[in-house]
């Protein structure tokens, strides 16, 4: 059967072994799953969130963290019955929320899942933002909060760093449906997101004019009141970038600085700003199920 999750549409026969972007099968395989603290405080709170890491990406960016499995061959095989179970286990951990990472690839099988689980917890779609409308409707009224990244408002960068030219448009209107699914954020009284929009922007190095438009966007395009925008600056350097060597150092202090100058004067006042010390290996996790 031929796939046409994600916005790439390639046709690739995943259950058959012929893997697309993504470079995994249908069967969803997790590599890690636990309460997460590396998250903005709205989503960590303070037991975590419960964090399900799956295998495989189909945006594939050059310079991802996550690049031991977004590239896909890792991960423990989960049927819909076991990952059912798993989420269940991990609610009855004491997490804050369901915090599913990187799951578009695996959308259609998600959604089957979470139409038979009544976590009672809110239910997190953690993602690159690249996805279809079509797709994204599929999981109305299963997804408490989407906490999509906002990658690239330039389609220069979005070709060059993950083969993507079509990312702005493309994620602008999945964007503009989560919000139509979630409509405006909503905290609890021990601060924590229970429903909304949670965009976030890391920060590359020599591309802050990127960010400016990323943020220009969002204020034209969006309710700036009523989601909430995460500015990153976690960028670390990974392996493999021999070809890419403005991206083979950290984000200078004063490119950051300009961003974040930026932001404040803009309409974005709801959210998060991460310091630019964040940088390194310590915000990714462990994945002990590769």
């Amino acid at each position: 059967m031929s796939c046409s999750l994600c916005p790439r549409r390639c046709g690739a026969d995943r259950a058959g072994g012929h893997y697309g972007r993504c470079g995994v099968p249908e069967t969803a395989l997790v590599c890690r799953a636990a309460p997460h603290y590396g998250e903005e405080p709205c989503i960590s709170g303070t037991r975590g969130s419960g964090a399900v890491f799956f295998a495989g990406c189909s945006l594939g960016c050059v310079y991802c963290q996550n690049y031991p499995i977004s590239r896909g061959g890792v991960g423990t095989p989960f049927d819909e019955g076991q990952l059912r179970a798993l989420l269940l286990r991990l609610r009855d951990s004491g997490v804050h929320n369901l915090n599913l990472v990187t799951p578009s690839h695996y959308s259609a099988l998600l959604a089957r899942v979470l139409r038979d689980l009544d976590p009672g917890i809110p239910v997190v779609w953690n993602s690159s933002g690249y996805e279809g409308v079509e797709q994204l409707r599929a999981l109305e009224g299963l997804v408490d909060i989407y906490m999509p990244d906002f990658k690239y408002a330039s389609p220069a960068l979005a070709t060059r760093y993950s083969a993507a030219p079509d990312y702005p448009e493309t994620a602008l209107a999945a964007l503009r449906e989560m919000y139509r699914q979630t409509g405006p954020f909503l905290m609890d009284g021990e601060g924590l997101l229970r429903r909304g929009l949670l965009i976030r922007h890391l920060v590359l190095p020599g591309a802050a004019e990127n960010t400016l438009r990323v943020i220009d966007t969002i204020e034209d395009h969006l309710p700036a009141g009523h989601i909430l925008f995460s500015l990153m600056g976690q960028y670390t350097p990974m392996p493999g970038l021999e070809g890419f060597p403005e991206l083979r150092r950290p984000v200078a202090p004063e490119e950051y600085e300009r961003c974040r100058s930026y932001l404040d004067f803009s309409a974005l006042d709801h959210g998060y700003v991460q310091d630019l010390d964040s940088t390194g290996t310590t915000e990714i996790p462990e994945f002990d199920m590769a």
